[in-house]
């Protein structure tokens, strides 16, 4: 069998620096690498679309270390209209950060634009433990996830 490794996760953004200037400062992402500017040939062909330019950055997710997984956000021109993110529309769900501060990382979430899209709860999971949740809006309407144990 082959060896596999999971590499990161992609959004598209409007903003592309907007929204990594937000997960850097709320969810202490780091940006890792260079800038991207992909277009040209191979970027037409891999994409399907014609005269395609795709720009933005991968940021390291915490907690996991110098090889840990990133998130690469893109801004594509051309750009199309998002649609509405739902929590339970088929495809990409949400990203989730574990965090410490609950309270405060919320309303640095709503400081950066951000807003609630539920209602926090605390929930007893048999086995694991006691678990507040609640999820939120990026600044470009994406659900994050955030989750603070009690143990």
């Amino acid at each position: 069998m082959s060896k596999i490794r999971y590499a990161h996760v992609n959004i598209v953004a409007k903003d592309w620096r907007k929204l990594m200037d937000f997960y850097v400062e709320v969810f202490d992402c780091e940006p890792v690498s260079s800038e991207r500017n992909h277009h040209g040939e191979w970027a037409d062909k891999l994409t399907d679309i014609d005269g395609v330019r795709v720009m933005g950055r991968h940021i390291r997710v915490p907690g996991h270390g110098e090889n840990g997984p990133t998130i690469e956000i893109f801004t594509f021109d051309p750009q199309l209209d998002p649609p509405s993110k739902l929590v339970n529309a088929p495809g990409f769900g949400h990203i989730a950060f574990e965090v410490d501060d609950f309270e405060g990382v919320r309303d640095t979430v709503k400081k950066w634009g951000g807003s609630d899209y539920g209602e926090k709860v605390t929930i007893d999971i048999p086995g694991a433990g006691k678990l507040t949740l609640l999820y939120m809006k990026d600044p470009e309407g994406n659900i994050v996830e955030l989750q603070e144990w009690h143990n």
